[in-house]
């Protein structure tokens, strides 16, 4: 039988070798290419759990959400700190909407990451709001839903009581202008049970509409909530990503006081990202401030 030259060509290689081909045609962006590559690195040594975060990869470029999850269990199954494998994983659950369990492992993967002192930028970090974001817009939707609910529920109680109550005097109360007297009375009082039961709901409305985050927890270039709070030596916090921008293509000073400044002068604000994570925890509607 006749052996293509493509399957001639990865026949003899290695696991090791297959690997680096697949990273190639990852890296030229042919990425169904770069899965077979890598599905016969893991037949040739499937006890590599970073041939499965490779293969997830490019899943998640050719948007196959389960495949990639199937494949990061694989990998976590092997490595259960390797922060990839959490990282594409909770991506993959991200699309596929499992909101709880993609933020498990997103802040899987940022806590590793620290810990292993890994650099992914903001990439982890931005994938864990937007999960957040989403399952918070999920809540607070099921939230109104079941406030209004609720509020239908007590106006049709307070009006049956009514009526109960207006059908009982009719029955038992025989002089006419009494009976009209206390039916205007209790008309009266359960009109009052309406309208505040409405008003307290009205307030809950309003108090979400009027969300507004505190303007100490937000940065001075872009306004936005910090996500990264850097302190300067004048004692100002920045987002980092704003200071670093304007550093480079505005000049090397503080926006603020106009003082000399320089990347590397630039410490984190541990206590600034405490309030504001505490913040977030209680408050995550913030999420998509």
């Amino acid at each position: 039988m006749k052996m293509s030259k493509h399957m001639y060509s990865t026949a003899n290689l290695s696991d090791k070798e297959l690997k680096e081909q697949g990273n190639r045609m990852f890296s030229l962006r042919k990425y169904e290419d770069a899965v077979n590559c890598y599905s016969k690195a893991i037949i040739k040594n499937p006890d590599v759990a970073h041939y499965f975060t490779n293969r997830a990869l490019c899943h998640l470029k050719l948007l196959r959400w389960d495949p990639a999850c199937t494949d990061c269990r694989r990998a976590l199954d092997m490595d259960p700190n390797l922060v990839k494998g959490h990282f594409f994983l909770g991506q993959a659950l991200l699309e596929t909407e499992n909101y709880d369990e993609s933020i498990k492992h997103l802040q899987r993967a940022a806590d590793l990451a620290k810990e292993q002192k890994m650099n992914f930028g903001d990439d982890i970090a931005s994938q864990l709001r937007t999960a957040k974001k989403k399952r918070f817009a999920i809540q607070e939707e099921k939230r109104i839903t079941q406030e209004i609910e609720l509020q239908s529920y007590l106006n049709r109680l307070i009006n049956e009581d009514k009526e109960a109550q207006i059908n009982k005097i009719k029955k038992y109360v025989g002089e006419l202008e009494c009976t009209v007297e206390k039916i205007a009375e209790i008309e009266e009082k359960h009109e009052n049970y309406l309208t505040e039961l409405n008003s307290l709901f009205a307030k809950i409305d309003e108090r979400r509409r009027k969300r507004e985050v505190p303007d100490y927890l937000c940065g001075k270039i872009s306004f936005e909530i910090l996500q990264e709070p850097v302190i300067t030596p004048s004692g100002i916090t920045y987002d980092k990503k704003d200071l670093e921008e304007h550093l480079q293509r505005v000049g090397h000073f503080d926006p603020v006081t106009r003082t000399k400044l320089t990347a590397d002068q630039l410490i984190p604000n541990f206590a600034m990202k405490e309030v504001v994570d505490s913040f977030l925890q209680d408050n995550e509607w913030a999420l998509e401030y």
